[in-house]
């Protein structure tokens, strides 16, 4: 039933999209974005991941090679498929290009730049993958993600090469930005004055069975498949275990005219002949010919595309790689299949062919129409490079969706598995991505956190366990700031989606979740708005006593769920949240802020109004008893985190807002260094050498004899919020130029510029980056009110709430402004539209802002 359902589906949608793609032109490589180049010694670290949200991912290396084969439901960085298995030989999934010009012999070249420094120095001679082959002289990557372009040339060779890659990533659109595929486009130029014959073959190993680190693969086939105008290698297994999260299939096709030729085995044979019959049978004249198995477990599959080129001719040849791995283990419970939603959509890797190709053309008009507008806008480049390349964190491993559909996240992810289960609310609580550019996920983890991890007294788990039903609460253990953050979350959701019953349906654990800090020996047991309790928080540790983090996360709750509680009528429970919050914020500036920033109040530990060893468990405290591992009078880096989260909610300043000013003042004083070299740091290092950073706190006095153990380290996620705030302050130079010393550490030299890591790769906290976008559109929507705001600065910005996105274009005088806003994707009502600190208009019957249209009005300045 499920097959023949989808088959219809997928009639219906080929039409519609077939209709409406015939005018694009696929491929055309010439029309995608561009943000940044990349050369030379800057390729050799590049790695930018290719596939969908919640699908596992395959990378485009900067000299053009594939690696990070991370599609089966398990983290595998650095993995390829071993031809030939390893050492010394290194043999990597490459695609290679056949060149015939009249009167000379054919020759094959590999797809690939040269090899970097690092490929050189092994124990058996070069290690870098595919060594040996011929390659291209030169390679440069240009990229705005999530497009990738090597340009190949070589003065010896009369062609010219641009390999691009990329998958469709759409905002507001989940399931097209979700397609577990990898597009390959070879476009090839004859820059010779008489006509060549070319060939381009992709040869793939059928690992399915092995992820890397774990399983085995066993009695693998290779089948050929013609359908549709989609031709190529189908890769299944006929012995690995069905149950299995290596279990699965993927395929390797061409939609590209032209001769194909194809090999579902290699010769098996000694030595390095297996590599050299491919070779050449190749070479001889751009044609496979196929082998008999000889019953290997992971046979070799090849498919090659031929043509011919006329003297300066220009064509594509795209190539395919989709797959479909359908069990996923839980975190902890390895015996339990919680499923991949995603391969819940196809049937198999096949199907996923059919049902996208179709609609390939629109889809990725659509991403270059995304990208394009983002770029397109007044904003500096750094902030849109720190907010695209993180947005790449979303489609590797790190994050995925349950069979029902709901979204989790490790923290990071390592080699070969996560790091940090749970969707830890105290690292996803800075992660600006997800919620303005898919609303949809972002609700879901909100599901997770009150639908299954909150229990009846309002303690919520802040590692959420698998499966959902029965173990969403056995972590057991609360984080003060994961808490209060996950309830400011919420709040974020319920104005973006304006989702009524998504609000009333949670209220009643979004409002234990707060009374839980007010609880006997809880955060706030005196219930003056201050936390005092032994607070767990994003350090690993718990802070005794009044703090600024803390603090401002906690006052940012009570603010949030003051406006739910106003919107249902609980009157008595907003005046309650309202009359904390003033108290808080009160105590926040007159105790903690000494001037130049706000310090933490110690309070000792044995006097702690939160001593209860009963309760040390459920609030995330590993020992009360301790007074080590505190801030103290330090300055830490994202200690207004939570009037970060504010502005971006739209709730106000949450404390004095010359105190803000000044706090990222002492921030930039205390916490920057312009080189590392002399700074003495204990834990992890994320920074380096000369490179310049913000430390995790500085200390410009008294300091703890044992601070929390991460002070001297660094972390993107914490300095993108430092600089979020910065420029929300209207500190522009400050909060860029701390942006760009995260993104000239990631310069592709040294680390990956799609990687920011932290506890793991594609940390999930460096997602904080969008926020860049938020401050300086000073963008907020309410899908509640129906209402838009930006900031009344001239200019054209991108803008997104999760579900539509468009651009806005100010323009006009101190008096008056005219405004143009269009709609790009989607289609939403608007009540009223206002300009931060200049003017408003009210649509009294309402407005509807169209998809595809331009809506113009002038807004006057307020008298």
């Amino acid at each position: 039933m499920k097959e023949n359902w989808i088959k219809s589906k997928v009639i219906i949608i080929s039409l519609a999209y077939l209709i409406m793609g015939m005018t694009n032109s696929y491929g055309q490589q010439s029309n995608w974005p561009t943000l940044k180049t990349y050369e030379k010694d800057f390729l050799q670290r590049i790695a930018m991941p290719i596939g969908g949200i919640g699908t596992g991912t395959i990378s485009l290396k900067g000299n053009g090679a594939l690696q990070d084969w991370e599609i089966m439901s398990s983290p595998a960085k650095g993995f390829n498929p071993w031809l030939l298995k390893g050492p010394p030989v290194n043999r990597a999934p490459f695609f290679a290009i056949y060149i015939k010009e009249e009167n000379k012999r054919g020759q094959a070249i590999l797809l690939e730049g040269p090899p970097t420094a690092l490929d050189y120095e092994g124990d058996m001679g070069a290690k870098g993958t595919n060594h040996g082959f011929p390659r291209f002289e030169e390679a440069v990557f240009k990229t705005a993600y999530p497009f990738g372009q090597v340009q190949l040339k070589d003065n010896s060779l009369p062609i010219e090469v641009s390999m691009g890659a990329f998958n469709p990533l759409i905002p507001g659109d989940v399931d097209d930005s979700s397609i577990p595929m990898a597009v390959l486009i070879y476009s090839v130029k004859n820059t010779s004055n008489k006509p060549i014959t070319i060939a381009i073959a992709g040869t793939i190993e059928n690992f399915i069975g092995f992820d890397g680190s774990k399983g085995k693969a066993i009695k693998n086939v290779n089948s050929i498949k013609e359908i549709n105008g989609i031709r190529g290698i189908n890769y299944t297994s006929n012995g690995v275990n069905k149950d299995s999260e290596q279990w699965g299939t993927f395929s390797l096709a061409t939609i590209s005219e032209g001769q194909m030729s194809y090999r579902t085995n290699w010769t098996e044979t000694k030595w390095g002949d297996t590599t050299l019959d491919f070779w050449d049978d190749f070479t001889d004249d751009g044609l496979l010919e196929d082998r008999k198995s000889l019953g290997e477990d992971a046979p070799m599959g090849s498919v090659a595309v031929k043509t011919t080129l006329k003297s300066g001719e220009q064509k594509d040849i795209k190539f395919l790689i989709t797959w479909a791995f359908p069990n996923r283990s839980a975190w902890r419970n390895t015996k339990a299949n919680v499923g991949n939603y995603y391969a819940t959509k196809y049937i198999d890797s096949w199907d996923v062919l059919e049902q996208t190709v179709p609609k390939l053309a629109v889809l990725e008009n659509k991403t270059v129409e995304f990208v394009n507008t983002v770029i397109k806008s007044d904003f500096p480049t750094i902030v849109k490079e720190a907010a695209l390349f993180n947005l790449a964190h979303l489609r590797t491993q790190l994050a995925f969706r349950t069979k029902e559909g709901y979204m989790l996240g490790w923290e990071g992810t390592s080699s070969n598995a996560g790091r940090g289960i749970g969707s830890c609310t105290h690292v996803w609580n800075y992660d600006q991505t997800t919620p303005f550019l898919f609303g949809e996920l972002a609700k879901t983890m909100r599901d997770t956190e009150f639908g299954f991890a909150t229990d009846e007294n309002g303690l919520m788990s802040f590692r959420i366990d698998l499966p959902l039903k029965t173990d969403a609460q056995k972590w057991g253990a609360a984080a003060a700031d994961g808490q209060m953050g996950s309830i400011m979350k919420f709040y974020r959701e319920w104005k973006l989606s304006g989702d009524d019953e998504f609000l009333k349906s949670h209220w009643p654990k979004v409002k234990k979740a707060l009374e839980f800090a007010w609880i006997k020996g809880g955060w706030d047991a005196n219930k003056d708005g201050v936390m005092e309790g032994a607070q767990h928080n994003t350090m690993d540790v718990e802070y005794f006593g009044p703090n600024p983090q803390m603090g401002f996360w906690y006052l940012g709750a009570l603010r949030a769920t003051e406006e739910m509680a106003k919107y249902l009528g609980e009157k008595s429970f907003a005046k309650t949240c309202r009359s904390l919050y003033k108290n808080g914020s009160s105590y926040l500036d007159e105790k903690l802020f000494n001037g130049e920033y706000y310090e933490q109040e110690i309070v000792p530990p044995m006097l702690a109004e939160n001593v209860a060893n009963g309760l040390i468990k459920g609030l995330g405290a590993k020992d009360l008893t301790s007074p080590d591992y505190q801030l103290g009078k330090g300055v830490l880096v994202d200690q207004l985190v939570g009037q970060v989260m504010a502005h971006i909610l739209d709730l106000g300043y949450l404390a004095n807002k010359e105190n803000m000013t000044k706090t990222n003042n002492a921030i930039i004083k205390y916490n920057h260094l312009d080189s590392m070299l002399k700074h003495p740091n204990f834990m992890r290092s994320y920074a380096l050498g000369d490179e310049a950073a913000l430390v995790m706190a500085g200390y410009p006095g008294e300091r703890p004899k044992k601070p929390f153990p991460y002070f001297t380290e660094v972390m993107t996620g914490f300095e993108y919020t430092a600089a979020v705030g910065m420029l929300y302050e209207n500190q522009f130079d400050m909060g860029f130029n701390t942006m760009q010393d995260v993104r000239d550490r990631y310069d592709g030299k040294k680390r990956n510029p799609y990687n920011e890591a932290e506890f793991g790769n594609h940390y999930a906290r460096s997602m904080m980056a969008w926020g860049g976008i938020l401050a300086i559109t000073g963008f907020n929507y309410s899908a509640v009110d129906h209402s838009m705001k930006f900031n009344a600065k001239n200019g054209n910005y991108f803008w997104s709430n999760g579900y539509q996105y468009g651009s806005v274009t100010i323009c006009g005088t101190e008096n008056e402004k005219n405004v143009s806003v269009k709609v790009i994707n989607g289609t939403f009502n608007l009540n009223s539209f206002s300009l931060h600190d200049f003017g408003k208009v009210e649509f009294k019957k309402g407005k509807l802002f169209e998809q595809g249209k331009i809506f113009s009005f002038n807004v006057k300045k307020s008298k």
